[in-house]
């Protein structure tokens, strides 16, 4: 066995309340290396794909990677891979935290849930043991409340996996929060009501035992290297937080305001940057474990008409949420909201997207006071945000609809709703501009699970980062055409291997790392003695083989598309994206036919 791995996965059936314990073969590492790399093998090879995502046979994975443990920086982190309730296609999320770290230090590169229980159950995982435990008392408790209670009933030191009521409605938009108060959040594509389906409230882990390392020397010394050049590139981030960035990207026009449609909004940002964060509400900050950034942000509100708040704050994509997008520019009103969606266990970024969305249905007369149970939807109101918050979580009057995610809430309004319903294959997009990054535009447009940047990070490459290791040597233009094709899909097919590994995707945004690190450090973790070529090799073949499944799912050109806001409305220092044209090339350089589906000569090529 290589190093790096414990070589079992637990395949846990909450409907038959057994465990079978399953041999990680080296063959699949080679291929798949861990992460969402060998989650997207192991749901490929179930041919889950025509499953309801709701059904008791689908399956739920998580997985560690190889420098889960390792004591890498920023390698405090897993996937959760699955079949979205949201989307119905591929889905996977990564999480930082500590959770991951413990589940293999409790004997278990990963574990593959199927069934459903008959009443509430949580998963106790420690020193190679799986129990199933009652959770009757835990269910209808918020996330935090049962942080708190499962540490007690089990050890204070674990770490754990919950949903919230969200996820016991089936609500489409929940998540599954770990690490309590710090709210590390397995966000995107509805894993929470996943869990909610088979009726899994929480998995609590915790573990001693040692992760392998392959060459404990020469990792040792690599990361002593590498580590003043890290805490050097994280500096801003750690001193701001991800939100940090906003004002530059006000500038850009990469922060989006008003359900995407507003162009400036400078003074608004201002009030909710990070730097505005760090002088107010902020109290601490806290890292993922082996970190030495720590971007997470503790925040307290003890006064006024939004306390109390206290926990983990607001990061960028919620600022960008259920501030910007709904035009909200007060802290305070943020960070309740935040806390709101981590108790309630609500994905913050699909969260803030259906509130925009319906805040415009609203202002177009398209639903009314009747709908929305009384309340007024209008613009900037930070006690409507929450309002709706607790209107979503609740399945109370409109907040049933938008629930389901923004494709389906333009459905049941219909009218001319569809026209600002901003998704891509059904998930709310991440807040970044298409309009401002062209590579984003097509990163969005064929991202396996939607429009996600970390689908491929490559908006930081068009500003100041570079990756000379796979012939990125100097930014590219954000809007010019030529290479953008080429560009994207490296930069899509590195951040597959940021997710199996797995690293935080911060330390290539940052500048941090570079693809030869990567390689050297994934070398002496586990000895597998690969290349820059091989490791990137690897990486194309897990993106093709979610494709693939999306294939399964009847994904195809039709698909790969954006909402017409983003291909119609222009935005000051924004260009409307060429979308037929770089998907022509996108195509062409992928080895796919001209409906989005990978060749055959592609996947002999690829051995898949």
């Amino acid at each position: 066995m290589y190093g790096g791995y414990t070589g079992k996965i637990a395949r846990i059936d909450l409907s038959k309340r057994k465990v079978y314990v399953q041999r990680l073969k080296n063959n699949l590492i080679k291929d798949y290396i861990g992460g969402s790399g060998i989650g997207a093998k192991l749901l490929y090879e179930e041919k889950t794909e025509k499953m309801d995502p709701l059904s008791p046979n689908s399956l739920i994975i998580f997985m560690t990677g190889p420098l889960t443990g390792s004591g890498v920086p920023g390698t405090g982190r897993h996937e959760v891979i699955f079949k979205s309730p949201l989307t119905n296609i591929f889905a996977r999320s990564s999480v930082g935290g500590s959770w991951g770290v413990k589940l293999k230090k409790a004997g278990f590169d990963g574990i593959i849930i199927s069934g459903k229980s008959d009443k509430p159950v949580y998963l106790w995982i420690h020193e190679e043991k799986v129990e199933f435990r009652s959770a009757n008392n835990l269910w209808g408790k918020d996330t935090y409340e049962v942080d708190k209670i499962l540490k007690e009933e089990t050890e204070g030191k674990a770490s754990t996996a919950v949903i919230g009521p969200a996820g016991e409605k089936g609500i489409k938009i929940s998540c599954i929060v770990h690490d309590g108060k710090h709210a590390r959040v397995a966000g995107r594509c509805g894993g929470g009501a996943l869990m909610g389906s088979k009726n899994l409230k929480a998995i609590v882990v915790y573990g001693t035992q040692r992760v392998s390392i392959n060459q404990p020397k020469k990792l040792k010394d690599y990361i002593k290297e590498t580590l003043p050049h890290i805490k050097e590139a994280g500096k801003g981030m750690s001193e701001f937080g991800t939100a940090g960035g906003i004002m530059n990207y006000e500038k850009l026009g990469n922060f989006p305001h008003k359900n995407w449609a507003l162009s400036d909004w400078e003074e608004g940002a201002k009030k909710i940057c990070g730097q505005e964060m760090a002088k107010t509400i902020l109290k601490g900050r806290y890292s993922c474990r082996d970190c030495p950034i720590g971007c997470g942000r503790v925040v307290k509100v003890t006064e006024g008409p939004f306390a109390p708040v206290d926990g983990g704050g607001p990061e960028y994509e919620t600022i960008a949420a259920l501030g910007s997008n709904c035009l909200v520019d007060n802290l305070e009103a943020i960070a309740k909201a935040n806390e709101l969606c981590n108790r309630y266990g609500l994905d913050t970024m699909s969260t803030g997207g259906v509130i925009g969305f319906a805040m415009e249905a609203y202002e177009k007369s398209l639903i009314n006071i009747k709908d929305t149970g009384g309340i007024e939807l209008k613009w900037g109101d930070g006690k409507v945000v929450i309002k709706m918050v607790e209107k979503i979580a609740k399945r109370e009057d409109i907040g049933k609809l938008l629930g389901e995610g923004v494709k389906e809430a333009a459905l049941g309004i219909g009218k001319n709703s569809i026209e600002f319903a901003i998704h891509t294959k059904g998930l709310e997009p991440s807040y970044h501009d298409p309009r401002c990054f062209f590579s984003q535009a097509l990163s969005y447009a064929t991202t396996n699970r939607g429009a996600c940047h970390n689908g491929s990070q490559s908006h930081s490459c068009e500003m100041s980062n570079t990756q000379p290791d796979i012939g990125i040597d100097k930014p590219q233009d954000r809007h010019q055409l030529e290479g953008k094709a080429e560009f994207t899909i490296k930069l899509q097919n590195l951040m597959c291997m940021f997710d199996s590994i797995v690293m935080c995707n911060f330390m290539h945004a940052s500048g941090a790392i570079k693809v030869h690190s990567m390689v050297n450090l994934l070398n002496y973790v586990t000895g597998l003695d690969l290349d820059i070529k091989e490791f990137m090799k690897i990486g194309e073949r897990i993106f093709n083989l979610q494709r693939l499944y999306n294939v399964r799912c009847g994904i195809s050109r039709k698909d790969d598309t954006l909402p017409s806001r983003f291909l119609t409305l222009k935005r000051n220092r924004g260009k409307l994206p060429p979308l037929g044209e770089l998907l022509s090339d996108y195509y062409e350089y992928r080895g796919w036919n001209e409906e989005g589906i990978p060749n055959q000569i592609k996947l002999k090529e690829l051995n898949i």
